[in-house]
């Protein structure tokens, strides 16, 4: 793989995994029109990693509390301040199971590897955001609870198939639970990091494949360029989300898939 491969790569993936449109498909649908063949997974999951320090960068004030409250808790030094903290915390593990246990269930199916399916899931991807322009959160909300977490794994679990969005899955999950929508953006990243994190871990058995097939150089540039273009892209998002105009990105989803359906092989 050539640099210039990598950058692009890189720029696909700093905007899709932010932006509700699946990076997992678009690497796909990229590397397929790219001809680059079998590109180690480990490759996809290191420019995952570079969008998950963005993700720690951005919200790391929420992480910081988070685990402040997680280190009181067990000197057994907590107290009522750390009670919405520790939710947050349990709502994580919970959610972590449930995407674990799915995510390696569909990991396994090359049938989700087809461009075409792939197009398939761009537009019910597209019809889930668009469903999201009319729901209302409630007035009053609390911390998830239990129930919302494992809405929230199962949520993210199918966000591993290419062409469903993660972000924009638990995003929808979150909102259809009632979430003001800047939280329900700080969740689902939130819930993101241990995902990306057992996601590395299970793929580190490929490091030698990854440094036979891809230059150092050019990993180095790709994990750059994702870091760069997913800040700008999350502060972006997070923006949309909070003015009520996540819906727009169907408009992107919805054309895509049908010329996928129609072109791709």
């Amino acid at each position: 793989m050539s640099i210039l491969k990598a950058v692009i790569l890189g720029i696909i993936q700093g905007i899709a995994e932010f932006l509700p449109v699946s990076s997992s498909g678009h690497l796909l649908v990229t590397r397929n029109l790219m001809d680059l063949g079998d590109v180690p997974v480990l490759f996809d999951i290191l420019l995952h990693v570079a969008t998950l320090i963005v993700v720690i960068f951005v919200f790391r004030k929420r992480v910081s509390v988070l685990f402040l409250s997680l280190f009181r808790w067990i000197a057994r030094k907590s107290d009522s301040s750390d009670r919405d903290n520790l939710k947050m915390i349990v709502l994580i593990i919970v959610a972590t199971f449930f995407t674990g246990v799915l995510g390696i269930v569909i990991s396994d199916m090359e049938f989700f590897q087809n461009p075409r399916v792939v197009s398939v899931f761009f537009i019910i991807t597209a019809i889930i955001l668009w469903i999201t322009k009319y729901v209302k959160p409630r007035s009053e909300y609390s911390v998830p609870g239990l129930k919302e977490g494992v809405i929230l794994g199962i949520a993210q679990g199918f966000g591993v198939i290419p062409g469903i969005s993660r972000s924009g899955i638990t995003i929808s999950a979150a909102l259809f639970g009632g979430v003001d929508r800047e939280k329900a953006g700080e969740i689902s990243f939130i819930i993101s990091i241990p995902a990306i994190v057992g996601a590395l871990l299970l793929e580190l058995k490929d490091g030698a494949e990854l440094i036979s097939s891809v230059s150092p150089i050019a990993i180095i540039f790709g994990f750059i360029t994702t870091m760069i273009v997913g800040y700008f892209s999350l502060i972006l998002l997070m923006k949309l989300i909070k003015s009520g105009r996540f819906y727009l990105f169907s408009f992107y989803l919805l054309p895509l898939g049908i010329i996928g359906l129609l072109f791709l092989s």
